[in-house]
């Protein structure tokens, strides 16, 4: 026999009201306990409520933009008795009636194209953002549903707002980036048309962001790991698996809190950096649907054979397509590794808000001089990519010879 269960908010903290973002559910889906139903945003965060029981969706109490607190009503569920233990209550038999949700406008904002060029006279609200990015937002004039978010699930940053006032005047000025020639390839030849992964399209407008906004600079060196590779064949024989990777993370973290300039992040104005604290290391994967920056966090605090496993949980969840946004947040620096692949180097785009990535490429024996004849050394290739407006040339060249000291040098006793 079915039942109808209420889905009320719970507890989420220190909130009085919380502004729905998303709704991740239709009336008439069969949902799975545990599976997110709304996105709610506050000023500081964002967060998915997932259901506490499975069932059919039978009506939606919120509509996006609503305001939300503790205990407010979301949607109702008929359950099943499979899906209920035998012990709990009946819930009531019928929904409670409620006001239908108010329609989406149907007629689209006009706009002006006088001294408020490209922005709309009466926006609308089809956009996630942040309430210090609409209050920017309204400041400027700014229609937010004309930006392209670069954010998770297309959230609009204040970076995003930033680089369409700047092409709105650039334009004006006759100086906006030329487009690309739109050719019908097809005349020359047989094609085939190829739709982007949603993980391809969001990760591209991300790294355009970050290249049209950061000053790139990218330092090149090469480590000798033959210490790292004899302790790692060492411990093969135990039975013990040990990528470079996890060598390389331990190597970054001893780097950053030497330079903690690399572990920091520019604040919105530009003119103070927020310095962390804390080590959690990006570290950017290959997958099936395109490349994603899952994080590691305490690296400071994990062996390497902790990190070694949590790695190796990691990937497999990318590559499940299972990783949570949570997952993805919270990095101090990045970590690129192309070793199992191959190459020689490669130039980084630095991951913002972060100001450097670290880019790993196939280690490789080398000729080395070591001032009578030449030796036979097991070489790995780095290349450190850093904002050049938080880290000068020096500070790069040093961050990177204290890195390679580390990884040469280490004992693995």
């Amino acid at each position: 026999m079915s039942e109808i269960k209420n889905i009320q908010l719970p507890d989420i903290g220190d909130f009085d009201e919380v502004e729905i973002i998303e709704i991740l559910v239709s009336v008439g889906d069969t949902i799975a306990a545990q599976d997110s139903i709304i996105t709610l945003e506050s000023d500081k965060a964002s967060m998915e409520i997932p259901t506490p029981v499975a069932g059919k969706v039978l009506d939606i109490h919120v509509a996006l933009g609503d305001k939300i607190k503790q205990g407010d009503l979301i949607l109702n569920i008929e359950t099943t008795d499979t899906d209920t233990p035998k012990t709990q209550k009946s819930a009531p038999t019928v929904a409670q009636s409620i006001p239908t949700p108010k329609p989406e406008p149907t007629t689209k904002p006009t706009t002006t194209r006088n001294s408020n060029q490209f922005v709309s006279k009466f926006p609308n609200n089809n956009f996630h953002a942040s309430p210090s990015v609409r209050k920017l937002a309204r400041e400027l004039g700014v229609d937010l549903s004309n930006v392209v978010g670069t954010g998770q699930k297309s959230r609009i940053l204040d970076t995003d707002l930033k680089i369409y006032v700047k092409r709105i005047i650039t334009s004006k000025e006759g100086n906006a980036l030329p487009k690309t020639p739109i050719i019908d390839f097809s005349k020359f030849g047989t094609t085939e048309t190829l739709k982007l992964s949603r993980i391809n399209k969001l990760s591209g407008k991300h790294l355009t962001a970050c290249w049209l906004n950061i000053p790139h600079v990218t330092q090149f060196d090469e480590v000798n790991i033959d210490k790292m590779q004899a302790y790692r064949q060492a411990q093969k024989a135990r039975g013990v698996k040990l990528t470079p990777l996890v060598f390389i993370m331990k190597a970054v973290i001893e780097a950053l809190q030497t330079h903690p300039r690399f572990n920091a992040s520019l604040d919105e104005s530009g003119e103070t950096l927020i310095l962390k604290k804390y080590f959690n290391l990006g570290i950017a994967m290959d997958t099936p649907n395109g490349l994603v920056v899952p994080v590691i966090r305490d690296v400071d605090k994990k062996s390497l054979t902790e990190l070694a496993t949590e790695l190796f949980e990691t990937s497999t969840k990318a590559r499940e397509g299972k990783l949570k946004p949570d997952d993805m947040q919270g990095a101090g620096f990045t970590i690129s590794s192309l070793g199992g692949i191959g190459g020689m180097q490669f130039t980084p785009i630095v991951n913002a808000p972060e100001v450097a990535i670290l880019g790993v490429s196939r280690s490789i024996y080398k000729p080395v001089w070591n001032g009578e004849q030449f030796i036979p050394k097991l070489m790995l290739p780095l290349a450190l990519s850093y904002d050049h407006r938080v880290i000068d040339g020096a500070q790069g060249a040093r961050f990177m010879q204290d890195l390679n000291a580390i990884l040469t040098e280490a004992s693995y006793d």
